[in-house]
């Protein structure tokens, strides 16, 4: 017997070709959005396309754990969805091929994929996460271009500040040149003064060769900065027709060894995090035993002795020093205030020293929590694969809408979720609020059941995004009214029997204002008898069946008079006015809960209220029938009506 069907190939085929096709679209995605976080990093540092292709690559391997998930769930969502919309789901079921069966090639698939993205980021992520962080901190350190703008002082020259005036583009001259010299010092600055000038970079690209026209120097004699250009400093003015200078400026990509980020939990194996935990949780009880004894030895030393094991000695040692208070008061205000100052100080010294080892420990500890953080993370997001295949199998054979329409925005809506899910957690735990496992797993704990409820759902064929049944039981809910919609039958095979029905309709109008008058449904209700001593009333339910039968008998008239008369009937809510649940104890319940059980008695009274207007309206329009009736048969019209 074969274990893989041609059935199965065909569906993993599907799957396997969107997932393909979506995973790179997301990884695109979030390299354009990584991108852009990083496009002060990039811009203006003249970085060669050897170094933009390396930066992308490794920019891209971090990304990958990221992007499956959201690939299976698209991938999912769309290959359900097609396969519904193109009634491929209902042949299978029909052939008695259950849901769950239909799901296992795929599930199979992507529990391959889970197992694959926990290998990637516990071998490959790692490396590329460290190329790509030393990448990052070697271009930060990377001198910029060197583009000098018009009109502005540009700064990025070390030891320099130089102004242009004009800019020839083509021939790269400057015009107008000032520059502020600070590369002997502050106290040694010179100004320069030139009508052109010309900047070009050496071959080696090690130094700035600054070529100088027809300009003046000025250089401070006493070293007074800054007022040189006053007529009572001396000065050292230099003129000159050209001259040449050259600037030390290294415009070279120097890459920065990549073991400095060797400590960082992102750059870790899952073997080596647990390494670090072990080791951080053996320094961080290292640093506290150490702190409690230097807290024990230097402050508490002779104040609570060793003896003082328990709160009886505590509180003895306390009375002990009771009499320091009277031997303060014996002091001078001289040495009061030595005392007090001494004493201030202790305390200042003390608090910043506690200060400065709290935040020793708390670097400990954010260490260690961002270890937990991301050995937990390797499981969390190999584990969203499968959990976003739940919601995305059920929700495409619910929605039964395929291509890049509705699944779409239903995946980068669930995705969303998650992200926001996911960053909260991860924050929470990373600032110590939450634990880490909560934090990190929170995501999955959400997710999950909404899986498991979307696939119980999608295998029962439940109606879960039927917007007419929601639309139906908010108004339900809300109280709102559902009017008839009766059309003229073009085809009628028997006519109503008019007498009948006109007897008929008035005995239903009778027994309404007869059950209006002895209910009293305007009067208020009793709040005892609706939650705590309901009998049912059957009254409503027969009027509401009869009412229904005549509409029903009467919609074979061809009078359109009378059709629309029929539109213009209630639909009778048989215990809305009556009580809120069907179930005694949760009326008893209810009821006992004031807050809920006075919104409720006040709703069951606007019913109540509706009830009387309904039987009135039926007894109006029942009326109007009955006469038009009459009318038709006085004129002969008969059964024409």
């Amino acid at each position: 017997m074969r274990v893989i069907k041609k059935l199965d190939l065909y569906i993993l085929k599907n799957f396997l070709m969107l997932f393909a096709g979506t995973f790179f679209i997301c990884l695109f995605i979030f390299i354009m959005q990584f991108l852009w976080q990083y496009m002060d990093d990039l811009v203006g540092k003249g970085l060669g396309w050897d170094i933009l292709t390396e930066f992308f690559f490794y920019a891209s391997l971090t990304l990958v754990p990221m992007s499956l998930p959201l690939a299976v769930l698209l991938a999912s969502l769309i290959s359900f969805g097609n396969m519904g919309e193109q009634l491929e789901l209902l042949s299978m079921k029909a052939a008695g091929i259950p849901l769950v069966r239909i799901l296992c090639p795929i599930l199979v698939s992507t529990s391959l994929v889970c197992v694959a993205s926990f290998y990637f980021q516990d071998r490959v992520q790692p490396q590329a996460t460290r190329q790509l962080a030393t990448l990052l901190w070697s271009m930060r350190q990377k001198s910029p271009e060197l583009e000098i703008p018009e009109g502005i002082f540009y700064s990025d020259i070390p030891g320099y500040s130089i102004f242009v005036q004009r800019k020839d583009q083509e021939t790269g001259m400057l015009y107008g040149v000032m520059i502020y010299s600070t590369e002997s010092g502050y106290d040694k600055m010179e100004i320069v003064l030139a009508d052109s000038a010309r900047l070009q970079s050496t071959p080696d690209h090690k130094h700035l060769k600054l070529t100088l026209h027809e300009g003046e120097r000025f250089k401070d004699v006493d070293n007074q900065t800054g007022n040189m250009l006053q007529a009572n400093i001396p000065y050292m003015r230099e003129t000159f027709h050209t001259e040449e200078a050259m600037i030390p400026f290294d415009a070279n990509f120097n890459m920065m060894d990549a073991n400095l980020f060797n400590g960082d939990a992102k750059t870790k194996e899952l073997s080596k995090i647990l390494s670090g935990i072990d080791s951080l949780n053996h320094v961080s009880d290292s640093l506290g035993q150490h702190i409690r004894s230097v807290a024990k030895r230097q402050y508490l030393k002779g104040v609570f002795p060793a003896e003082c094991k328990d709160s009886a000695g505590l509180m003895a040692r306390v009375a002990e020093l009771q009499p320091l208070d009277s031997t303060y008061a014996h002091l001078s205000p001289d040495q009061r205030k030595t005392v007090v100052k001494t004493a201030l100080n202790t305390a200042q010294s003390t608090q910043a020293e506690f200060e400065y080892r709290g935040m020793t420990t708390e670097n400990t500890n954010l260490t260690l929590r961002r270890h937990h953080m991301e050995a937990r993370k390797k499981f969390t997001l190999s584990l969203a694969c499968l959990i976003f295949f739940f919601i995305g199998a059920p929700l495409g054979a619910i929605i039964r809408k395929g291509g890049l329409g509705v699944p779409v925005v239903v995946s980068v809506l669930v995705f969303i979720f998650y992200y926001i899910v996911n960053a909260a957690g991860e924050k929470m735990a990373k600032t110590g609020e939450w634990a880490v496992w909560f934090g990190i797993w929170l995501s999955s704990m959400v997710l999950a059941p909404i899986g498991l409820f979307l696939i119980s759902k999608a295998n029962k064929d439940s109606v879960v995004f039927n917007i007419e049944g929601y639309q139906t039981f908010f108004k339900r809910l809300l109280g709102m009214r559902t009017k008839r919609k009766l059309n003229k039958k073009e085809i009628i095979i028997h006519d109503p029997d008019y007498p009948a029905l006109t007897q008929r309709l008035a005995d239903l109008i009778h027994d309404c204002n007869r059950y209006s008058a002895n209910k009293r449904l305007l009067t208020m209700p009793s709040y005892y008898a609706i939650f705590f001593n309901y009998h049912e009333d059957h009254v409503v339910r027969e009027l509401r069946d009869r009412l229904d039968a005549i509409i029903d008998e009467l919609h074979n008239s061809r009078d359109a008079v009378i059709i629309g008369a029929l539109n213009e009937m209630p639909i009778l809510y048989t215990d809305a006015h009556t009580q809120p649940f069907h179930s005694k104890r949760k009326n008893m319940a209810a009821g006992i809960f004031l807050p809920v059980g006075i919104i409720l008695w006040i709703r069951i009274w606007v019913f109540r209220i509706r009830l009387y207007q309904d039987l009135g309206q039926i007894q109006q329009q029942g009326t109007f029938i009955i006469s038009r009736i009459n009318n038709n048969t006085d004129n002969g019209q008969g059964n024409r009506t």
